[in-house]
Formats: structure tokens, C-alpha cells, sequence
């Protein structure tokens, strides 16, 4: 028995030390603040909105807003506003080609467009779309883990008053 518990206690102290390093639970209870301000160029008119949509949550709390503006120059930026969600390893924002991501089939389903790691759980954020995405198309947005293949939360975009597209 004593041989046993010998090598039980390194082999269980290197098992505990690698499953944390897989997924960092640490990241579950750290929030990560972020504060971007628009996007603007000096001398252009300021961004139109074209798209919005209210963040619901879905296996985590998600609130805030999710908003595509299209910039003087032409290109586009999504903006999260007023968000908050739940961190965690792995955590990215997605443009869906649906009109809602409700769960995680319709987001694989789908198909999506990966904007890029979530830059913050908490605060106002911009992610610039390619000038190669169908607003007609991708019509919902989704905080997703990517890791565990689940939507934390997600909004469906509608045209806003002042967008003409």
C-alpha cells in the first residue's frame, strides 16, 4: 500500500497540474475589461449603424448590444456595447449565417464566420468585418467557446432605422 500511495501522489500531482493548464479554470472566475472607443477618422462623417441586435443568454449569462456600423470609408466594424458574459478558455465571436444562433446546432449548421478571440468579457469592443461578409447572409451574432463548442450567448441583428442598405 505504501508503494502504491509513493507513486499515486506525484502521478495525481501531475494529472491536477495538466488538466489545469488544458483548461484554465482561473479564466472562469477573471474578468477581463476592455474599453474601445469607436472607430473614427478625423475629417470623415461619423459611422452609420446598419445592423442591431440585444445580446440573450443562452448556457451563460450574456447581455449588451451588438451593432454593425459601416465607417466613412466603406468598411464595416461589429460593436459590442454594454456587454457583459461569462470568461473562459477560448472564447470567440461569431458572425452566423442565420437569423438567430438559439444554440449551438444552428451555429455548426450553418456555418459561421470566426471574428477572433473575445477581447474582453466585459466592456465596449470592435471587430472589423471583411468586406467579403453578406449581411444578408450573416444575420445573428454568437459568443461561443470554441474549446467546448458552446454558445455562451448570442443576438440577432435587424436593420436599424437609420440604415438605408
Amino acid at each position: 500500500m505504501k508503494k502504491w500511495t509513493k507513486l499515486g501522489i506525484p502521478i495525481a500531482a501531475v494529472v491536477i497540474l495538466v488538466a489545469w493548464y488544458a483548461f484554465r479554470p482561473e479564466r472562469l472566475v477573471v474578468n477581463r475589461r476592455v474599453d474601445e472607443a469607436m472607430p473614427t477618422a478625423q475629417g470623415e462623417p461619423s459611422p452609420r449603424p446598419l445592423e442591431s441586435g440585444r445580446f440573450y443568454s443562452i448556457l451563460h449569462p450574456t447581455e449588451g448590444t451588438a451593432t454593425i456600423y459601416r465607417a466613412g470609408d466603406g468598411t464595416r466594424v461589429l460593436r459590442l456595447t454594454s456587454f457583459r458574459t461569462s470568461n473562459g478558455p477560448d472564447v470567440h465571436v461569431y458572425m452566423v449565417a442565420a437569423d438567430d444562433a438559439k444554440d449551438a446546432a444552428i451555429v455548426q449548421q450553418a456555418g459561421f464566420i470566426d471574428l477572433g478571440v473575445l477581447k474582453g468579457n466585459i466592456g465596449d469592443q470592435n471587430y472589423t468585418l471583411g468586406s467579403d461578409v453578406d449581411l444578408g447572409k450573416y444575420r445573428a451574432v454568437s459568443i461561443w467557446c470554441k474549446r467546448f463548442s458552446v454558445n455562451f450567448g448570442a443576438a440577432a441583428l435587424r436593420p436599424t432605422e437609420s440604415s438605408a442598405e
